[in-house]
C-alpha cells in the first residue's frame, strides 16, 4: 500500500509532468499564433489596384560584370575582327563544365578600372552604363571602322541568391536581366510556411557600397519599393519565423528527454509498493 508520503511523491510528479507538458504546448503555441502567410494581405478583394510602375530601373553595368557583346556589320571581315569574345556555341558533345568556361572565357569582363578591353579598339569605360548607353558608346567607336553597325549586349552574369527559409535556396541566372522580388522567390520554390513574409532582408553592393534593407511583402506599399525590383549580384534572405528558431534551440531539442526522464519518475513512483 502507499503511503501518504508515497502518494504525495507521485502527485507531485504527475503534476510536474502535465505542467512541463502544457508549458511545452503553450509555448509552441504562442510562437505560432497570428502569423500572416498571405502576400499583400491588405491588397483590396474586390476593387481592382492599378499603379503606375515607377520603381522599375535598368541594370548599370558595374565592375565584375561579364558582358557578351555582338558586332555585325555589313563585312565579314570586320565583324570577325571584332567579335573575338562572342559566345561559343556549344556542341553536343560539350559538358555542362566546358560550357561554363566557354563563358567566362569568351565574355568581356569589366575591370576594376570599369572598363573592357575590346578588340581593335582597346579599353572602353562601360561601368555606370546601361545597356543601350554601353551600346551607343560601342556604336560610335565601331563606327570609324565600320559601316552601319549594330551592336548587342547582354550580361551572362545577372544572378540573384535566395536563401533562408526558401525551399530551393540557390542562386539564379536571371537571362531576361529583369526580375522581381516574387519571381525570385518563386525560383527558389517559394517560402516554407517558417519563413517571415513581413521581414525580409536584401542584400546589395553598387559602386564598392553595400546596402541591406528589410521589405514587408505582407504590405502593398512594397510593390512601390525600390526594392522590389532585384538587380544583379543581390542576395534575398528569407529569415525564419519564432516558431522555427523554438524547434532548432538547445532548449526545445531537449525538451522531450526532459519529458521522458519525469514520465519513466511517474511509472517509478507508481509502481512503488511499501509493505
Amino acid at each position: 500500500m502507499f503511503t501518504k508520503s508515497t502518494k504525495s511523491i507521485v502527485s507531485s510528479c504527475k503534476t510536474l509532468v502535465y505542467a512541463a507538458l502544457y508549458l511545452a504546448v503553450f509555448s509552441l503555441g504562442a510562437c505560432t499564433t497570428g502569423r500572416n502567410l498571405v502576400y499583400f494581405s491588405d491588397l483590396s478583394n474586390t476593387a481592382p489596384n492599378q499603379t503606375p510602375i515607377l520603381n522599375s530601373i535598368e541594370p548599370k553595368i558595374e565592375v565584375g560584370d561579364l558582358l557578351s557583346i555582338i558586332v555585325s556589320s555589313l563585312n565579314a571581315e570586320t565583324n570577325q575582327a571584332f567579335n573575338s569574345g562572342i559566345l561559343l556555341p556549344i556542341t553536343a558533345g560539350s559538358s555542362a563544365g566546358t560550357a561554363a568556361v566557354n563563358r567566362i572565357n569568351e565574355g568581356y569582363l569589366v575591370d576594376s578600372n570599369g572598363d573592357v578591353n575590346f578588340p581593335i579598339i582597346g579599353k572602353i569605360k562601360l561601368a555606370g552604363l546601361t545597356k543601350e548607353e554601353a551600346t551607343e558608346k560601342i556604336i560610335s567607336l565601331v563606327g570609324k571602322s565600320a559601316k552601319s553597325p549594330l551592336v548587342t549586349i547582354r550580361f551572362l552574369n545577372f544572378r540573384v541568391t535566395v536563401i533562408g527559409e526558401v525551399n530551393r535556396p540557390s542562386t539564379f541566372i536571371v537571362p531576361t536581366e529583369k526580375i522581381n522580388i516574387l519571381e525570385a522567390l518563386g525560383l527558389a520554390g517559394d517560402m516554407t510556411g517558417y519563413g517571415r513574409r513581413d521581414d525580409v532582408l536584401i542584400i546589395r553592393e553598387k559602386n564598392n557600397v553595400r546596402t541591406t534593407t528589410r521589405i514587408d511583402l505582407n504590405n502593398k506599399s512594397t510593390l512601390n519599393s525600390p526594392y522590389f525590383y532585384l538587380q544583379q549580384n543581390d542576395i534575398v534572405y528569407v529569415e525564419p519565423d519564432k516558431a522555427k528558431a523554438l524547434q532548432v534551440s538547445t532548449r526545445s531539442v531537449n525538451l522531450p528527454i526532459y519529458l521522458s526522464v519525469l514520465s519513466v519518475l511517474v511509472i517509478l513512483f507508481t509502481n512503488i509498493r511499501f509493505r
